[in-house]
């Protein structure tokens, strides 16, 4: 049986076709709430929702898609201020839509840097900007994913680093203005999660990101949605899945110049390692 927290609750979740956003769909469900996800591709969307529905707890639960792309604030505002007329204010509103494409700078074209900021970055504020003015009536949460890579930058990631220090500091403002209106905004920062996204990221990701992006471990999508759930259910503003990640965060924050000299080491001992190969 579901949580009673979650039960007969709104929560509309972008980038939940896969990965992180499916696993915290399917999460919410099992505990009661109604989901409707959000992503690009439809036949990706329908799968999901195969996935999803078994898992509900009640016949009077409802799951449903929405094919956007939240990078087109146009788009965004029809369809979602459609799916409120719809399906109600969400109550929770999760923020996963994300793209990486690691490489070093100079091999990162333009587009793919401005792609990154427009999914990553102007997605959440367009999904924001949509949702914000129903949900100040009725309160609720809101959870932005940003990553580990959004708190302290990593090799390789020049674009995508980018992208999540912004999350970060949008969520950052955003928690105190939201606060009088008795919206919760929370920051999900993961290491490295065994998604499709990590598979197409590593086609691409340096050997010296390679050995960087390892010190935090992997996690399963499933293991990151039990976290957020918890640390959403603990009212915490920075949710941290998996102890190492929680490290990390720590000791940049405690020691950031020992962090970088860390670092600094383990890309010296790649690229020596490269020469004499």
């Amino acid at each position: 049986m579901g949580r009673p927290r979650w039960q007969g609750k709104n929560v509309y979740i972008t980038g939940g076709s896969s990965g992180i956003g499916l696993a915290a769909a399917q999460q919410f469900f099992s505990h009661g709430a109604d989901v409707i996800i959000i992503a690009r591709g439809e036949e990706r969307l329908e799968a999901a929702l195969k996935e999803i529905e078994p898992l509900k707890v009640s016949d009077s639960q409802r799951a449903d898609r929405i094919s956007l792309d939240v990078s087109d604030h146009a788009a965004v505002n029809e369809k979602i201020c459609r799916a409120v007329d719809e399906f109600g204010t969400p109550h929770v509103l999760i923020n996963s839509a994300g793209f990486a494409y690691p490489n070093y700078f100079e091999k990162i074209p333009y587009d793919t840097f401005k792609e990154t900021i427009d999914t990553n970055l102007c997605g959440i504020w367009n999904m924001c900007a949509c949702l914000i003015p129903s949900m100040k009536s009725t309160g609720g949460h809101i959870v932005n994913i940003s990553s580990i890579a959004g708190f302290i930058g990593i090799f390789g990631y020049t674009a995508y680093s980018a992208s999540k220090f912004a999350v970060m500091g949008f969520s950052e403002s955003l928690r105190g203005e939201m606060k009088p209106y008795n919206i919760t905004v929370s920051v999900l920062c993961p290491p490295d999660t065994d998604t499709p996204q990590l598979a197409e990221e590593n086609r691409t990701k340096p050997a010296e990101t390679r050995a960087i992006a390892g010190n935090a471990g992997l996690m399963s999508p499933k293991a990151v949605a039990k976290d957020m759930i918890k640390g959403m259910e603990q009212g915490k503003f920075i949710i941290i899945p998996g102890m190492q990640g929680r490290f990390i965060h720590l000791a940049q924050r405690l020691f950031p110049g020992l962090v970088r000299i860390i670092l600094d080491a383990q890309i010296r001992k790649v690229r020596n390692a490269t020469k004499r190969t």
